[in-house]
């Protein structure tokens, strides 16, 4: 899938995840051992990588208003999982938040997602509304208001079918 330009800052690990797997195809890069090594799964976290990737999803489904597209463990169990502490500079005072073990890919996320809440940008990663996709994107759209990961696919495939429905009578989706 052509994508937009990455999420900003750690959220582009959360966008990365979720957008291993094409659901159009069911091609799954966790599949892959270098993928998974980019991503600091080890081969017996690829099941928990999974389950992450698609509470993940779940997410960004509601970001963009849309219902799960199948049932998942609440991103905030899997989330409790992952510790995080906040390291306070003595000489300047500033504070950053990180995972206290910065191997494991949940603490990575948990922290990617606790800065997004901070600057506002969590709610702006979104996934596609075609149910044949649903990949990961950053809206960056003015009015933060986008629906498809990639206009020129999803967004005119859409149209189009809503076109169509529209001509024959039907109802559009």
């Amino acid at each position: 899938m052509t994508e937009r330009a990455p999420a900003p800052g750690g959220l582009a690990l959360v966008q990365r995840l979720v957008n291993t797997v094409d659901l159009d195809t069911g091609e799954d890069s966790l599949d892959d051992e270098k993928v998974r090594r980019e991503l600091g799964i080890t081969a017996d976290g690829t099941g928990q990588a999974r389950e992450l990737r698609e509470a993940l999803r779940a997410a960004c489904l509601a970001h963009a208003g849309h219902p799960p597209h199948q049932p998942v463990r609440p991103l905030g169990e899997l989330l409790a999982q992952a510790p995080l502490f906040i390291d306070v500079d003595g000489a300047t005072g500033a504070a950053a938040l990180h995972p206290a073990d910065p191997d494991p890919l949940t603490s990575r996320i948990a922290a990617a997602i606790a800065q997004g809440v901070t600057d506002g940008s969590w709610l702006r990663l979104k996934a596609c509304h075609a149910p044949d996709c649903h990949w990961a994107f950053y809206d960056r759209s003015p009015a933060g208001r986008g629906r498809w990961c990639v206009m020129s696919v999803c967004g005119s495939r859409s149209k189009m079918r809503a076109y169509r429905a529209r001509r024959a009578g039907g109802v559009p989706d």
